[in-house]
Formats: structure tokens, C-alpha cells, sequence
């Protein structure tokens, strides 16, 4: 495994990243018209179902944060190849995320559309911005492609007894349980603030924010 890493590759920050994965899936699902923040397979899925019953309206509920979801990649890759001059393109994307959700908190039911839309454009910069942690590809917004290494790399460690497959294999499958932690978390914090849950989730990013300076003072040192 490479020494060498970014400070958007950290392990803990990658935890911190799925925790918060997991926490907006919970919310937009349960809290927001049982829509999903980044399982968008399962959206696209409805969307399909829903369009062929004729139900348009509905429909829509789930199309929305779809394409909301694109234009957050997109976005991240404009600002990828932007030159910022006071902050790490990545640290920028999280600081987004976190405003967004910030904003999202105050939105009333009657306006879940737009919040499910908001949280997606979110999970959307979040998913194209952290797509790897010590040099190996892991979402921190969904599971079944780190699922997928996950087993492949513990696959290749029975067979081969390479203790590096078994690292990267407890690594994915790490990732997957920081996910669905989130998901608990958030269960827990619905329950308790209702609309106002997600600001847990945006505390979180605003610390993964922070968190990313002091990485990027140790590689300094390093």
C-alpha cells in the first residue's frame, strides 16, 4: 500500500464521511417522504414504477433528487479543476455539503421535495469528491460497491494468505459499518429534533472540515 497519501484519503476521515453517509440516507427516507438521499437505484427504481402507474406526481418525488444528485458531481468536478486559492478543493466540497444541510434543517414538511433534493445535490459533491481512502476506491455514501471489494479482498486473502487483501477487505467492510452507524444515529436523532436532525449531520461535516486541516499540517511533517 502506498505511504504516500492526501488528506482526503485518511481512514478517519473516511469513517466520519460514511457515518454521515449513512445519517442522511436515514433521514431523507424516514423524516423526508421515504425518499433516499443517495441510494439512487432505489429512486431511479420507484421513479420507474411509479411513472408506469401513472402516478406523475409521485414520480417526480423521486426523479428529482436523481438529477439533483448528478448536478452535485458535476458541480464537484467544476470546482475540481477550479484553482481555489484559501482551501483544498475537497475541503471546500465538505463546507458545501455542510451548508446545505444547514439550510435544509429549517425546511418544513411541505417542502420535502426541495430538502430531498438539497441532501441529494449534497451526497451528489460528497461522492465524487472522497472516492478513495489510502489509495483504495470506497464510497462513503453507499455500500454495495465497497461490499463488492470488501468480499473480493477477503476472497483473495483465503486463497492466497496475502495480509495486505485482509487489511483492505476489513477496511471496506469498516466503511460499510461506519454507514450503517449513521443510519442508527440518525434514527435516533429523527426521533428526538424530527426536521432538525439533519443538523447532526451537518455538525459532523463542519468537524470532517476541520478535521481536514490538521491532516494537512501532519502530511506537512510527514
Amino acid at each position: 500500500m502506498n505511504k504516500t497519501r492526501q488528506m482526503s484519503e485518511t481512514i478517519r476521515l473516511g469513517m466520519l464521511l460514511a457515518v454521515s453517509g449513512g445519517f442522511m440516507d436515514a433521514y431523507s427516507y424516514i423524516e423526508r417522504d421515504q425518499v433516499f438521499a443517495n441510494a439512487q437505484t432505489g429512486n431511479m427504481l420507484l421513479f420507474g414504477v411509479n411513472l408506469s402507474e401513472g402516478n406523475f406526481s409521485v414520480a417526480m418525488r423521486y426523479f428529482l433528487p436523481v438529477l439533483a444528485f448528478a448536478l452535485g458531481i458535476a458541480l464537484a468536478e467544476i470546482v475540481h479543476k477550479k484553482d481555489l486559492n484559501l482551501l483544498h478543493w475537497r475541503q471546500a466540497a465538505v463546507l458545501v455539503e455542510a451548508l446545505i444541510l444547514l439550510g435544509v434543517a429549517f425546511f418544513p414538511q411541505n417542502m420535502n421535495l426541495l430538502a430531498n433534493s438539497l441532501t441529494s445535490f449534497a451526497c451528489g459533491i460528497q461522492v465524487e469528491s472522497f472516492r478513495k481512502i489510502r489509495g483504495n476506491g470506497i464510497a462513503t455514501t453507499m455500500c454495495i460497491g465497497n461490499m463488492r471489494s470488501g468480499t473480493q479482498n477477503l476472497c483473495n486473502y483465503l486463497q492466497d494468505r496475502d495480509i495486505e487483501n485482509l487489511k483492505k477487505a476489513l477496511l471496506y467492510y469498516g466503511i460499510i459499518i461506519c454507514f450503517i452507524c449513521g443510519a442508527i444515529i440518525g434514527n435516533f436523532f429523527i426521533k428526538i429534533f424530527a426536521e432538525r436532525a439533519i443538523l447532526c449531520c451537518s455538525a459532523l461535516l463542519f468537524f470532517a472540515f476541520i478535521l481536514m486541516f490538521i491532516d494537512y499540517e501532519r502530511e506537512k511533517e510527514e
